[in-house]
């Protein structure tokens, strides 16, 4: 059995969150004063909402109470949490669940590149590589995640072709209280 307590507190968990139809992607035990913070991060495909993420931190505290073995009698602070926009893209779901993100992505041969993800597989992903400031087209490429050392997701702030995104040819005006053309 694992011995240390992140080790049997993710072995109390996993079925929990299999149970819940949460992937258990972070567990994290620091100390904060004389209370332990215990933070937990989870995920789905389709992301999860506020209620599943308040309906698992309801289970996980009962059973973190009942359970003495794992947490002992100290008081902690538990947080449960999705693993934010920023996530790191360690296993092949989660490169699946960032189809059509943009990836920052370290090589094992040291290499460095800021990609699309375009699909993924159990093995590796095909991306689009962005040209280097905006010279040339972006090109596909396939990656094995034997090739990857690490990647993140990247936060998009004005991705020009966002799906939902209205030209604004295509907004009315229905405020009635415009003083724009009122001149």
């Amino acid at each position: 059995m694992s011995t240390t307590p992140t080790d049997r507190l993710r072995a109390l968990l996993e079925p929990l969150a299999a149970e819940a139809g949460l992937d258990l992607e972070e567990v994290k035990v620091t100390q904060a004063g004389n209370r332990r913070q215990v933070q937990i991060d989870v995920d789905a495909d389709g992301g999860v909402d506020m209620n599943a993420i308040a309906e698992f931190s309801r289970v996980v505290s009962e059973r973190l109470d009942a359970a003495e073995d794992v947490m002992g009698s100290a008081p902690y602070v538990l947080e449960v949490g999705s693993p934010g926009a920023e996530r790191p893209l360690n296993e092949p779901r989660h490169w699946r669940r960032a189809e059509g993100r943009l990836a920052k992505i370290h090589l094992v041969d040291g290499g460095e590149l800021v990609a699309r993800v375009l699909e993924s597989d159990e093995d590796g992903a095909l991306v689009e590589v962005q040209p280097v400031k905006g010279r040339g087209r972006p090109k596909e490429r396939r990656l094995e995640f034997a090739e990857i050392a690490r990647a993140r997701v990247q936060v998009e702030f004005n991705r020009k072709e966002d799906e939902g995104l209205l030209d604004e040819s295509e907004v009315e005006d229905t405020d009635d209280d415009s003083t724009e053309d009122d001149e």
